[in-house]
């Protein structure tokens, strides 16, 4: 085996083509994808941002919830209560969890072929294990312990693989670029002495994109894009040696495939395809991984009706105790009926931290989990760093 690769078994490759722009969301109906007209750059006013709770931060969202908190920290006897939401996971998936160490909790077919880089390693070595695990460019890289989408990068010859090599000081992934139509994000919540879970919200994620016209350059179409705009210098950055491109008419050009609300993209709420038939495929899922109990599945699929079927997906992500339940966003929800809903998500985490500690699950002593914060906290904040050079 070359220097600087760890094993992670491949899948059954599960690509389709992206050619028709239509989004499948079942096998008797598929939604045109409207190629939108140029919009006029809004600026977001004070009093938009004071009003629409969705452009708040995080803390003054979360801010309600501190009693409910505090009560669940009492109640445990555990300030880091949390971590026993998944026990195989460190730190339960709140934070400084590697994405390989995730993989090796699921099954084989469900997750794109992925190959874990060291950093130290070669390019010789990183070229062999590349070849040897059978990749064609495209494909993705991502470091194996990150966050919303920091330093994701497609990678399309071996000049980008190189740069990507030479530039970045962390573990990293190499992994299939899946060219599924569907993204989804799926909330999922098991308690531990049942093998039936319930699935709490399925978001729906559009990647960033921008419709060229024939005549106007790359550069230009971020600027008229009212959420790339927003992040002009990082487009204009990560897109630099094409900002002078003029895409044909109607052609589409992903700016982002890293789709979140801090990444930018559209979120829309699709739980009501929370169904008996697609809740018993994550049961079966989620039983495979044995103490995966509360968390979110990013996953791609060819539509929700063969992810129900389990046909033609692959899982790109497992987000533990540090997951946001996404469906209370671009939903119209009000502000209390998101912090019920949070405190809703809190309660069953709880519930099943509970049982696990019942059960001699370790509870971590405050000087053990700051420990850990901290050291992942530096290395989060170098991510930063590097993800703005």
């Amino acid at each position: 085996m070359p220097s600087g690769q760890e094993l992670i078994e491949p899948d059954k490759l599960l690509l389709r083509d992206y050619s028709n722009n239509k989004l499948a969301v079942d096998n008797t109906e598929t939604q045109t994808i409207v190629e939108p007209d140029i919009p006029v750059v809004k600026k977001t006013g004070f009093f938009e941002k004071l009003f629409n709770w969705e452009l708040w931060p995080a803390w003054a969202v979360y801010a309600p919830l501190a009693p409910a908190w505090i009560w669940h920290v009492l109640r445990t006897r555990s300030i880091w209560f949390f971590t026993a939401s998944n026990p195989t996971i460190p730190f339960g998936g709140y934070e400084g969890e590697t994405k390989s160490g995730i993989y090796k909790q699921l099954p084989i077919e469900s997750y794109p072929r992925t190959r874990l880089i060291t950093h130290s390693a070669d390019f010789e070595s990183v070229k062999e294990i590349v070849k040897e695990a059978g990749f064609e460019f495209p494909f993705i890289v991502k470091p194996d312990i990150g966050r919303k989408g920091l330093l994701f990068r497609k990678i399309d010859n071996e000049a980008d693989l190189l740069a990507y090599h030479q530039f970045i000081p962390f573990d990293y992934i190499v992994q299939d670029l899946i060219d599924l139509p569907v993204e989804l994000g799926v909330f999922y919540v098991r308690h531990p002495n049942s093998k039936k879970g319930k699935i709490t919200g399925i978001i729906l994620r559009e990647s960033m994109e921008v419709w060229g016209d024939g005549v106007t350059p790359l550069r230009t179409l971020i600027l008229q894009h009212p959420q790339a705009s927003k992040r002009a210098d990082l487009m204009f950055k990560r897109h630099q040696e094409r900002l002078d491109w003029i895409p044909a008419d109607k052609e589409r050009f992903v700016l982002t495939y890293a789709v979140n609300r801090s990444r930018g993209g559209r979120l829309r709420n699709l739980t009501h395809e929370a169904d008996a038939e697609l809740t018993e495929f994550f049961d079966r899922l989620n039983n495979y991984s044995e103490h995966f109990y509360w968390g979110r599945y990013d996953i791609k699929c060819n539509s929700i009706a063969e992810l129900k079927k389990g046909q033609n997906y692959a899982i790109l992500e497992y987000n533990g105790a540090g997951a946001s339940p996404s469906h209370i966003y671009h939903c119209g929800m009000t502000f209390g009926q998101a912090v019920r809903e949070l405190q809703y998500h809190w309660k069953l985490m709880y519930e099943v931290c509970q049982y696990n500690f019942n059960q001699g699950v370790e509870r971590w002593s405050f000087f053990k989990g700051l420990r850990y914060l901290r050291k992942v906290n530096r290395y989060l904040d170098e991510l930063d760093e590097y993800e703005g050079k």
